[in-house]
């Protein structure tokens, strides 16, 4: 019996927010790591722009995507696998989500490796276009024990055409040093998703703030993504951190006259 009818369809549609500025640095590498690697993980703290890159990227890629936005409830193996053939299910019509969701009801709980293999069977049907796969937030489920043996099986044997995209705040607790050693597995970390100024400054260009705006924002929030956005969003903060830095400047010169001089080398 198919039980898609009791899933939160949220969970596995893509985010319809649209970000107020495109980050073409980054998607740019998530479309290499596409053609490159088996998947990519997007590994950073809360507030630095995982979720909101993810989605953008996959409004922007060049083949379907599957999304599954993964929460604390989902810690049951058969819960987070009938989520994820939901949405493999609506690319991948060859795929049987009936046959998946029987093994959930069947397969204990100690064979992860068992559903990550049927999984791989059903993606590796003759299908149509390649597939994007992306997981957000399965940091959420890592105290669960099937995590490890799932995903050390389910990763590196994914067909060629299937890529997955992982967003989390720490790292999963699987050995990932095989699959990065054989460059299969790309990781972006918190020093990736940090905003350039070039970056920044298209975002306040977008609020109609300037340049000097945007490098003060960059020092006050080291170029994490949500700082950076409350920062540029939040009416009056931006033309208070110019004045702020102006008089502190001021202060500065006015407490030492000579320290803005030019020194005299020839003394």
């Amino acid at each position: 019996m198919n039980k898609d009818e009791d899933l939160i369809h949220e969970k596995i549609t893509v985010p319809d927010e649209v970000p107020r500025t495109s980050r073409p640095r980054l998607l740019s590498l998530l479309a290499d790591n596409l053609m490159a690697y088996n998947a990519t993980i997007i590994n950073g703290r809360a507030g630095t722009g995982k979720t909101t890159l993810a989605a953008d990227f996959a409004r922007k890629a060049t083949r379907p995507v599957c999304w599954y936005k993964v929460d604390a409830a989902d810690s049951e193996l058969s819960v987070f696998c009938r989520y994820l053939a939901a949405t493999l299910n609506r690319q991948r019509h060859s795929l049987d989500p009936n046959r998946l969701v029987q093994l959930t009801d069947t397969v204990v709980s100690d064979c992860p490796e068992l559903l990550a293999e049927a999984f791989v069977f059903e993606l590796g049907k003759p299908a149509g276009e390649p597939l994007l796969l992306i997981i957000e937030d399965l940091h959420l489920v890592y105290d669960s024990d099937w995590v490890v043996p799932f995903l050390h099986r389910l990763l590196p044997l994914l067909p060629a055409d299937v890529h997955a995209l992982i967003t989390c705040r720490s790292l999963p607790p699987t050995p990932l040093w095989r699959m990065r050693s054989k460059q299969m597995l790309r990781v972006m970390d918190e020093s990736e998703l940090t905003f350039t100024l070039d970056e920044a400054r298209h975002l306040f260009e977008t609020y109609g703030l300037s340049e000097e705006h945007a490098l003060l924002a960059l020092r006050e929030t080291n170029g994490r993504a949500l700082a950076l956005a409350n920062f540029a969003a939040t009416p009056g903060l931006a033309g208070r951190a110019v004045a702020d830095h102006f008089l502190a400047v001021k202060t500065r010169r006015q407490m030492n006259p000579l320290a803005h001089q030019a020194p005299d080398f020839q003394t």
